[in-house]
């Protein structure tokens, strides 16, 4: 008897316990997620070190860019079957080794050399599209520890989540600016990168022992109380709580038959099912055209910036960061669960700020300062869509297989992402100094909204097709 009253006493602040160690190791992967997006921060450094061209750098980029998505189903069933550790474990090895061994090639290149590496130049895009795969394995193993733990407020775990992976890159950012720059030097690329390997491989270590999900507080109480010896599901101890004492048979019924029947109906569903269901195809098309353009415009800001006369414009940041904090908790409120067509309403209002930014773009910019309409819609679409993407796919087929269905939808940006950044990239090109012979400082510039012009018409109609 007293062990019995030990276990229903002390479980629920074990369970408080763990539950905010696991709340800990999500924010801190998050966190330290974002390395692949601080590329410009190193860019310079390869330029002037490796004497790489700019075809190159692009290269190295869009492998972290894409990388992200080949192997995003792989990696939602490793998920779904093991749990967010094992994502965490994956990614602490990619970290270390992607960063490490990019740091490594960087150092061992000499400061003579005057063209630059072809075996160099491929290791690097190895070691860059590692540091990716180990991105979307901390993705992974961050947001839906979040959801599994907080199945009743997805939304708001999502948010919080996907918002610290935003702000990952300014935070990294920050520590390479205060601990590894110097006015005279620069950023010491090879440090900050051996740095990268540490903490990021330090950090997905810890959530790999710490990272489970944590059983609602209804399953241990129905545990230590009926000692029986079946682990409820997350429905049990609902169910029970709201039937009295002499209405037992009543709740037994309900547990066994109602809800075990939809669970097993989620765990038997198989990647061709979803496929075949018209609620994929409609996601898809919506993240290739939303997020395939946003990736874009997050890839070439600087070159959009840069095609036009000076005038600073902000940087998409904060949007995206604060849509990822309201959005979620916003979809938690007005939309329940079983209810798809509120959370939809998320994805139309993105896809119709990025008309209107697209829009503008092609009638009224013509500096620098006139981008920041840009800068925010892509800052907003981007965060809103990534925000109610994990809720949505959980809406439509449950949480049991939501990885992996999660990974099947992440294949649209991955087509998305470069269909966009070639088309921006071609039609700069038919429009650059080279066309008539000249360059400015050995690198090809686009000048005047020639450059992007056609792109965003293109941009403007696909992501309006999603509207009609």
């Amino acid at each position: 008897m007293s062990s019995l009253i030990n276990r229903v006493c002390s479980r629920p602040y074990l369970r408080r316990g763990r539950l905010a160690l696991v709340c800990f190791s999500i924010g801190a992967n998050a966190l330290t997620a974002g390395g692949i997006f601080c590329f410009p921060l190193i860019s310079p450094a390869l330029v002037t070190h490796l004497k790489l061209t700019q075809p190159q750098l692009t290269t190295i980029a869009v492998a972290g860019m894409m990388g992200q998505y080949p192997f995003a189903a792989f990696v939602g069933k490793v998920l779904d079957y093991y749990g967010p550790w094992a994502c965490s474990l994956v990614a602490a090895c990619f970290f270390s080794t992607g960063f490490g061994l990019f740091a490594r090639e960087i150092a061992k290149t000499p400061d003579d050399i005057t063209q630059p590496s072809t075996s160099s130049f491929h290791h690097l895009v190895l070691y860059f599209f590692m540091c990716a795969l180990g991105t979307v394995f901390s993705y992974f193993s961050s947001l839906f520890a979040a959801s599994k733990n907080f199945p009743q407020y997805i939304g708001v775990a999502a948010g919080t989540t996907l918002a610290l992976f935003g702000l990952s890159p300014t935070f990294i950012s920050i520590l390479a600016s205060r601990y590894f720059s110097s006015p005279d030097d620069g950023l010491d690329v090879t440090h900050f990168l051996q740095f990268l390997a540490i903490l990021c491989g330090c950090v997905h270590l810890l959530g790999a022992l710490t990272m489970q999900v944590i059983p609602p507080a209804s399953e241990d109480a129905a545990d230590a109380v009926l000692d029986d010896p079946e682990e409820p599901n997350e429905r049990t101890g609902l169910l029970q709580n709201k039937t009295n004492g002499n209405d037992s048979r009543q709740a037994e019924v309900q547990v066994e038959v109602v809800p075990v029947i939809g669970e097993e109906a989620e765990a038997k569903q198989s990647a061709l099912d979803v496929l075949k269901d018209r609620n994929f195809w409609a996601l898809a098309f919506v993240s290739f055209v939303v997020l395939g353009s946003c990736e874009m415009i997050i890839s070439n800001i600087g070159t959009i910036v840069l095609s036009l006369p000076i005038k600073p414009p902000p940087h998409d940041l904060l949007g995206n960061t604060i849509t990822r904090l309201v959005v979620g908790p916003l979809a938690d409120i007005v939309s329940p669960v079983k209810q798809l067509i509120s959370r939809t309403a998320f994805l139309t209002f993105s896809s119709a700020v990025l008309v209107c930014a697209y829009t503008w773009m092609v009638v009224g910019v013509r500096d620098q300062g006139a981008v920041w309409a840009l800068s925010i819609a892509a800052g907003v679409a981007y965060g809103c869509t990534f925000t109610v993407l994990p809720s949505l796919v959980s809406s439509v087929w449950g949480l049991s297989n939501s990885g992996r269905n999660f990974g099947l939808i992440t294949y649209a940006p991955f087509l998305g992402t470069p269909v966009f950044s070639y088309l921006y990239a071609f039609i700069a090109a038919a429009h650059s100094p080279d066309a008539d012979g000249g360059v400015e400082d050995g690198i090809e510039m686009c000048k005047g909204p020639q450059c992007w012009g056609l792109t965003f018409e293109v941009s403007a109609v696909a992501v309006a097709r999603r509207l009609v």
